[in-house]
């Protein structure tokens, strides 16, 4: 599988990853089993960077990936490149944002893991003033000092957060959600990172799955799956659910998408290809919750390039169904 660069970093990653959302919680259920066949599925198909998060399943994803690679030592494990995120397991304070709390915090996920050091950890879509706040960036720093970390990261819910953090020198990487149905990261964000060396890490790829084609009107979610208890915003920013489009629009518009994709491509892998081909993606992570999709999301890496006349409607799908309700938002 091609591999792209963390410029900051100097370490290559696969440029599609492996999100592990699913594996901890709020997707609905996936035994310990399942959860394990679906990383070795994206492995053996040339993943190599896996995406998490310490308030996954309360740390349960974090568990699953470190007993995962734990397993794997001597035959692959090295390559593999682990990201995780913090700041999301207690209150949204700005005030809880301390050089303390970021040793707790690390330090659970390194347990959880079973690293010494982090390959990168992410703040974790934090209040508006961390992200202007000068001190914890010199906490940041101070972690990989201490070699808890070896670089970090932002994951961010506006192109205006992701802007902020790419101007810090010793930010490596943004995450942010980008796909044919939220495309304003294209405008300022990829650019800006691009010519600062900022890896950008695409999350949601897939319009919680709407991109899929694989659901209607009468899809019925389970009731610990955020695209049922989120769907209006009730529990975390709308915007990481169904990427913050009305269901029913998202709906017609997924039925447009999925006739616009090539021959030999599912529309889920029509949305990867999308996402892989712009200018500043360094890894798209779409998640799984089967092995079946775990390897049809890491072969949409091998698949041709979108044509330009696909693309040209993909945009104007977007200009005329999407814009209006998440272009001026996020």
């Amino acid at each position: 599988m091609e591999q792209r660069a963390f410029s900051r970093i100097g370490r290559p990653v696969s440029v599609v990853g492996l999100g592990t959302w699913q594996l901890g919680a709020d997707w609905g259920p996936v035994d310990d089993a399942e959860a394990f066949a679906i990383l070795s599925a994206a492995i053996e198909a040339g993943v190599t960077f896996l995406d998490t998060a310490d308030v996954y399943g309360d740390g349960r994803s974090e568990r699953l990936i470190g007993r995962f690679l734990g397993d794997l030592q001597g035959s692959g494990a090295d390559d593999v490149f682990v990201a995780t995120k913090m700041g999301r397991r207690g209150p949204q304070d700005p005030a809880q944002f301390t050089q303390d709390n970021f040793r707790l915090w690390t330090d659970r996920s390194r347990a959880n893991l079973g690293v010494d050091t982090l390959d990168l950890v992410q703040l974790h879509c934090p209040p508006g003033p961390v992200l202007d706040a000068d001190a914890v960036y010199d906490a940041l720093d101070t972690l990989v000092a201490e070699k808890r970390v070896a670089a970090y990261g932002v994951s961010v819910e506006t192109c205006d957060e992701a802007l902020t953090a790419i101007a810090r020198p010793n930010v490596a990487s943004v995450q942010i959600i980008l796909n044919a149905f939220r495309r304003k990261p294209l405008e300022r964000v990829l650019p800006a990172a691009q010519a600062a060396g900022v890896g950008i890490i695409a999350r949601v790829p897939l319009a919680s799955g709407l991109l899929s084609g694989r659901y209607g009107r009468d899809t019925v979610f389970a009731a610990d799956d955020h695209r049922n208890f989120n769907r209006h915003g009730e529990a975390f920013d709308v915007g990481e659910t169904f990427s913050g489009v009305d269901y029913d629009t998202g709906v017609e518009a997924a039925t447009e998408f999925a006739r616009l994709a090539p021959e030999g491509m599912t529309p889920a892998q029509a949305a990867l290809r999308w996402v892989i081909q712009q200018p500043g993606v360094t890894s798209v992570i779409p998640g799984a919750r089967t092995v079946e999709q775990s390897r049809a999301n890491a072969a949409a890496a091998q698949l041709p390039a979108l044509p330009d006349a696909t693309l040209a409607a993909i945009q104007e799908l977007y200009d005329r169904r999407v814009r209006a309700q998440v272009h001026d938002r996020w």
